[in-house]
């Protein structure tokens, strides 16, 4: 049996240049199948479905016998939602029909179009392709090549957070039950007392009970590792795209730097299944493909992480020493001249007990993008009415048989962006409850009921749930910081001209980035007055270099300051 995914290719007039372009490239890797014409093509894709085989794409020429590329991949979710639909587009009729393949990628009925090669080494139709390809692998196939191994019970709740710690770092790993065959290799290496989950890292080694934190810990190396004696330029805290562009400027322009991250790096944005717009993706990136390449990106310019515990504290560094500040972390402290805070926010709990008792048994604060494979044609809500709410809805949507989205106020355009709205209008299995909470949940030993309550009238009503994401408004935790950083009413770190005029020095604020405590500067989410978006959050991580470098100059012209 051909157990291969499946790219489908609808065809017309240019069949053979189609083929050949894609057979010559994917047919290792992908089953090619073609069908001639409009009702041909709609037939062959139902059949494939019929015999279980996992369509990854369907890409359709803009003209057929019966219609566009258009009308075409509009009746495609309804055959596979997971497939990803491209149109492919002739030279000669790509200036006709620009306009209705930009409407139509505006409506999502597409996930983009690209002009069909007219010639070899058409390399921009190819990462067209790749880059979809890629996420379909990533969000709906299973990993053929991984680098870790999780040895785990049914329904593990502590299996389902380190999985979803390893989607969101971009790590393939191979799921296994505990009697599985591959499996025993791991359970002996654990030695005896070993207690699941059980996770092999690349590396080799084997933890008992794994939790995140271990994982990830083990993944970048512990803060046991870190060097004594040594002064980092800038220790960043927090690892979400704020932390990561602040990371990838220090670390380009040659200082010694050091991110501190409790959790997956990437931040919430990690968890995201796909952000349509970032700057320069104009196909959209998911999170995780954002955290992984900026990641990457940081390290190779030599950037250092510490990863699996929470910072607890910044105190200054002791007077007798070169001016800096000590981070601390359970264990282990980090000596660092400069520190950019860009810890973000988390999201707010519902504070329903019959709900929360059941997280990771159905209920699930965050994207947890690895759940969505669980919730085939299942019932599955999503709280909350921003941005990142939205993204989960579309995406558990093409799994999932139904999903509602609930959200406290009148409408999703009050906080959500415009695109998102429309892709959720288009989506047919997705439906909006607004002016409507979550009262109360339960089941045996996982979700299976809600109950919501309308705002506006009082009326309770139960319903049955197999899936519950809360993305509710974020909140700061800053309680960790020193007292002498200021924060607003509502906890968020105050910057530049925000901070209390008593604070201010010879009548002049903090630079615009920097808190009330010299050489420590905050960015991103958590900063008071920040825009709660992914792009403006990288765009202060790049900008609080300048002064990062100006509070450097300071540090050294006092080192040479006659005494």
């Amino acid at each position: 049996m051909d157990d291969r995914p499946v790219i489908l290719l609808v065809v017309g007039e240019h069949a053979d240049v189609v083929e050949q372009e894609f057979r010559a490239r994917y047919d290792r890797d992908y089953r090619i199948e073609a069908a001639t014409g409009f009702s041909a093509g709609l037939d062959r894709a139902r059949d494939l479905v019929a015999e279980g085989a996992p369509i990854a794409m369907v890409a359709a020429e803009h003209l057929l016998d019966e219609g566009t590329s258009i009308e075409f991949l509009h009746h495609v979710p309804a055959i596979v939602a997971t497939a990803r639909r491209v149109a492919l587009v002739w030279f000669d009729d790509f200036a006709d029909a620009i306009d209705d393949l930009r409407a139509a990628a505006l409506r999502r009925d597409m996930d983009t179009f690209v002009l069909i090669p007219r010639g070899p080494r058409d390399e921009e139709f190819h990462t067209a392709l790749i880059e979809l390809l890629s996420e379909w692998g990533w969000s709906v196939g299973r990993p053929l090549v991984t680098v870790t191994d999780l040895v785990a019970e049914p329904g593990d709740r502590g299996a389902a957070a380190v999985r979803d710690l390893l989607e969101r770092l971009g790590f393939p790993y191979r799921p296994l039950g505990p009697g599985a065959d591959e499996a025993q290799e791991i359970v002996e290496a654990a030695g005896v007392g070993a207690e699941l989950p059980l996770v092999r890292t690349f590396t080799g080694r084997v933890l008992s009970a794994a939790t995140p934190a271990a994982v990830t810990e083990a993944i970048y190396g512990g803060f046991d590792s870190i060097p004594e004696g040594v002064i980092a330029d800038v220790a960043i805290v927090g690892g979400g795209p704020a932390g990561l562009a602040a990371a990838v400027y220090a670390a380009s322009e040659g200082l010694a730097t050091v991110m501190l991250e409790r959790d997956a790096i990437g931040g919430q944005a990690g968890s995201s299944s796909m952000i349509r717009n970032y700057l320069g993706f104009p196909r959209g990136i998911s999170g995780m493909r954002l955290a992984q390449r900026s990641r990457i990106q940081a390290g190779r310019f030599g950037a250092r992480f510490f990863t699996g515990r929470p910072v607890n504290r910044i105190e200054p560094g002791p007077a007798n020493e070169p001016e800096h500040q000590h981070v601390h972390v359970a264990g282990a402290q980090m000596c660092a001249r400069t520190v950019v805070i860009a810890t973000g926010v988390k999201y707010r709990r519902l504070g329903v007990r019959g709900v929360d008792d059941l997280v990771g048994a159905g209920v699930y604060y965050g994207a947890a993008t690895s759940m969505a494979r669980e919730m085939q044609d299942r019932d599955v809500y999503v709280v909350g009415g921003g941005n990142s709410a939205g993204q989960a809805a579309v995406h558990l949507a093409k799994f999932a048989g139904a999903v509602t989205i609930v959200v406290r106020r009148a409408s999703l355009a009050e906080t959500m962006s415009a695109y998102l709205v429309r892709e959720i209008d288009a989506t047919p299995n997705i439906q909006v409850w607004t002016r409507t909470v979550v009262a109360d949940g339960g089941g045996d030993g996982r979700l299976q009921w809600l109950r919501l309550e309308n705002l506006d009238t009082g009326e309770p009503f139960k319903t049955l749930a197999d899936g519950l994401f809360c993305l509710l408004g974020a909140e700061p935790d800053c309680s960790w910081l020193p007292d002498g950083v200021a924060l607003d009413e509502r906890g968020f770190v105050l910057t530049g001209r925000d901070v209390p005029r008593e604070a201010w020095v010879d009548g002049h604020p903090p630079a615009s980035l920097e808190t009330t405590v010299p050489g420590i500067f905050a960015v991103g989410d958590v900063r008071a007055g920040s825009m709660k978006r992914v792009a403006s959050a990288s765009g202060e991580g790049a900008s609080v270099l300048p002064l990062v470098h100006a509070h450097l100059a300071r540090i050294r012209a006092r080192e040479f300051e006659p005494r």
